[in-house]
Parts: structure tokens; sequence; C-alpha cells
């Protein structure tokens, strides 16, 4: 089974869960694994972003950049 269709058999059984006290415990292991990853959440800084966008705007002048329809084609395999 892939790892598309292991994510949407958990989101599907994450929907119809009805024991609440299993869900906190799920949901709890979840986001303690989160920030032990030191993946929290947080907006970009104003620098952040400019430097992406000129980041991206190179990489689209040094044709490192994929159309729609290569973006169709990759995802098609997924």
């Amino acid at each position: 089974m892939d790892l598309q269709t292991r994510k949407l058999n958990l989101i599907t059984y994450l929907a119809q869960l009805q024991d609440e006290n299993f869900f906190e415990k799920i949901e709890n292991y979840i986001f303690k694994k989160s920030k032990e990853n030191n993946q929290e959440f947080r907006p970009f800084s104003v620098d952040e972003l400019i430097s992406r966008i000129e980041k991206s705007e190179e990489h689209f002048r040094n044709g490192k950049f994929k159309t729609q329809e290569d973006v169709e084609k990759m995802s098609a395999n997924w």
C-alpha cells in the first residue's frame, strides 16, 4: 500500500472516530512529536519572504522550474 493511500485511510479512520479520549491521545502525540522535531509552525518574517521571492525569481531566470504540465505528469504517479 502506498503512502498516499495510507494517509487517506488514516484520515477516514480519524473522521469516523467517536472516542474523544483516544482522539485526544492521538492529537497530543502528534503535537508532541512536532515540537520535538522543531517543526512548530510560524509565519515567515518579511526578510524571509523577500529572500524566498528573490531565490524563486533567480530559479525562474535560470530555467529551474516546472510547468503546470510537468507537475500534472508527476502527480499522476503519486
